[in-house]
């Protein structure tokens, strides 16, 4: 375990702008930082980073807190791994206690996976020492030209040719079987292991963080049964369809150039770094998915794919391309000269040439698809048809209006059909959508009403003979005031125009009532305020954000950055409104009356429900005790609505 001090330490040296930086493109917006959600799929970026308060918040998911939090969130690490990536990032040393056996066995699933990854990319990378690894291996490498830097860059390597060489040093390593079976680097068949890469040259494939969660591995046989690329299976910590070979090499240079290079295979990408040019990477020879096309969009807006001249691989992917314009993303194409791919014409060339040649050579999609599919359609009606029916399609799920308008006026030149044809065609198809959309909705919220949880109060509450009182939006209002204006000060009329602050003032009155917050996470916050100002202390942002209950720690994000929030008082039929925060003295006693009103209404309820039983049962001992119960909160009701009409108690 990692000690507090370091802890500290770590959060004392992490920049959160500096950290997020490697997974989202920030801009400055006044004192804070702005981007496109990492977390969902939105046109506007509201995900906000302040790095004044060390936190960062987005509006589009709901997610937020520190930057431990976000690792967590994004990269999927535990609170330990999180930590140790700070540590290493910021050259900060770790001390740890040696694991007892039941911490061991208790390790996270998915850290026990990272784990076997990792020592399998160092035992791959490792074999190209060997004699047989710099025969075969190591040959090969050289062959494609790729030199030490490069090979150490992406951590290449070789798994050797005997069947059972990586699982049998696994195990002797310590590593379980059920998490090398996992991670589908061995194979189990019956009481057999053997190794799924024996005998290829290995590609491990990193996440945004640069862990290793996959390999790819490319056989050097000739065999034509067998595959020539293999990777690594699905599992709780790779999935095919959101990872992109090099991303994770190549994201601040995406970054810098404000271009992503998208190309097909591992090879690809490896020589265009070598030629100097590392803002790219590979769809690993799969079709696009929408998560791939949305980690480019976190670095760019600007798409380049380099196609070589197979017409047949150029229209398979057509699919994929519609969907990056469809992110509203931005899509040109450079189509290689004949017989060449990204791998050979790296090889060949510098990259000022190569870049020159993008430079020369890229087109806009739809202007490309266009010419693509008009030359085979030039004599057949029917097939003219379908390529303008294909060509509107790619336009109409273009979300910017201005930009489908240029691509309609181009397409209606290059098709020889009035815009106006086109613009009814793309209207249609984006009208069918919206409604499908709508219907979808509509179809998610029944279902979603139906499967609607019932809230069930979690323990009792004050007033002692009252069990099952709960009052959720009245407990959350006053602990936003708590956090969010404990320091501010009031005064109160009656004592002397005695100064008490919005904390103070709060502690003193629930503890005036001995009532108790029934939300664990509220009344969690309650205590650490309540002991925070018995030792003369404030209400710091800070001892809520970093603190070690992660419900406590969400909430105060959620609080800390909370928009233009209207107060739940000023929802009850009040003659004006105003922010919250703008008339402190008569929003937190106006939020105090109205939370003692629910705890009384809902004891209310309760006690003329006992009082019909009692009735019933003619129990008259016990009938006498509610009804003077009944009398006495009825008061307190009366009072508490005198408070609520208009009655101020502060200035």
């Amino acid at each position: 375990m990692i000690d507090q001090q370091t802890i500290n330490q770590i959060f004392d040296a992490a920049d959160i702008v500096e950290v997020i930086s490697d997974f989202v493109t920030l801009k400055k917006s006044g004192t804070n930082f702005k981007g496109l959600s990492p977390f969902s799929n939105e046109k506007t970026p509201s995900f906000m980073v302040s790095p004044a308060k060390g936190i960062f918040k987005d509006f589009s998911s709901g997610k937020g807190g520190n930057v431990v939090g976000f690792l967590m969130e994004h990269e999927k690490l535990s609170y330990p791994e999180a930590l140790r990536y700070l540590a290493h990032r910021y050259n900060i040393a770790l001390e740890e206690k040696e694991l007892s056996a039941e911490e061991i066995q208790q390790k996270n699933e998915r850290e026990s996976l990272m784990a076997v990854t990792a020592f399998a990319s160092s035992y791959f990378s490792s074999q190209l020492d060997t004699d047989e690894g710099r025969t075969v291996g190591l040959g090969y490498f050289r062959n494609r030209g790729f030199r030490d830097d490069i090979l150490k860059k992406f951590n290449l390597g070789y798994s050797p040719e005997k069947r059972t060489a990586f699982s049998e040093e696994a195990r002797k390593s310590g590593y379980k079987k059920s998490y090398m079976v996992k991670t589908g680097l061995s194979i189990e068949r019956e009481d057999y292991v053997f190794d799924r890469f024996a005998g290829r040259v290995i590609f491990p494939i990193h996440s945004l963080s640069g862990n290793v969660i996959g390999f790819g591995g490319r056989t050097l046989k000739s065999d034509k049964k067998t595959a020539k690329y293999l990777n690594s299976p699905e599992s709780d910590i790779y999935h095919k369809s959101k990872v992109l070979y090099g991303l994770f090499q190549a994201k601040k240079s995406i970054v810098s150039a404000d271009r992503c290079f998208l190309v097909e295979g591992y090879t690809d990408v490896i020589s265009l770094h070598q030629a100097g040019i590392e803002n790219v990477v590979a769809s690993s020879g799969t079709a696009l998915t929408t998560d791939q096309i949305r980690l480019i969009k976190r670095f760019s807006q600007n798409v380049t794919i380099l196609y070589d001249g197979d017409e047949a691989g150029i229209k398979a992917s057509f699919r994929g391309i519609d969907m990056i314009l469809e992110e509203g993303m931005n899509v040109k194409v450079v189509l290689l000269p004949a017989g060449e791919d990204p791998d050979s014409y790296a090889q060949a060339h510098s990259s000022s040439e190569f870049l020159e040649f993008i430079q020369k050579g890229e087109r806009d999609f739809i202007s490309f698809k266009t010419e693509l599919l008009l030359a085979d359609a030039q004599h057949d009606p029917i097939k003219r048809a379908q390529l303008i029916t294909d060509i509107v399609k790619s336009v109409s799920v273009i979300p910017d209006g201005i930009m489908r308008s240029v691509f309609l006026k181009e397409s209606s030149l290059l098709l020889g059909v009035e815009e106006q044809v086109l613009y009814t065609e793309v209207n249609k198809i984006r009208q069918r959508k919206q409604e499908q959309q709508w219907r979808r909705e509509q179809s998610g919220n029944r279902q979603q009403i139906q499967q609607a949880p019932t809230i069930i109060p979690k323990q009792p509450v004050v007033p002692g003979f009252v069990e099952n009182v709960y009052s959720e939006v009245e407990e959350r209002e006053i602990i936003y005031f708590l956090l969010k204006f404990g320091n501010m000060m009031l005064h109160i009329r009656g004592e002397e125009n005695t100064e008490i602050s919005v904390a103070q003032y709060i502690i003193r009155e629930i503890q005036n009532d001995e009532l108790e917050f029934t939300n664990l996470i509220y009344k969690q916050i309650f205590e650490n305020v309540e002991e925070l100002i018995e030792h003369g202390g404030e209400v710091a942002e800070r001892n809520f954000i970093y603190h070690d209950n992660a419900g406590v720690r969400d909430l105060a994000v959620d609080i800390f950055t909370s928009r233009y929030e209207l107060s739940k008082v000023w929802k009850r039929k009040e003659a004006y409104v105003e922010m919250p925060g703008e008339n402190l003295g008569f929003e937190v006693p106006k939020s105090l009356l109205s939370y003692k009103m629910t705890v009384v209404e809902k004891a209310l309820s309760q006690l003329r429900k006992e009082l019909e039983k009692s009735e019933k049962k003619q129990d008259i001992e016990t009938l006498n005790q509610i009804i003077v119960r009944i009398q006495s909160l009825e008061g307190i009701k009366r009072e508490l609505s005198l408070g609520l009409g208009g009655r101020t108690i502060i200035r």
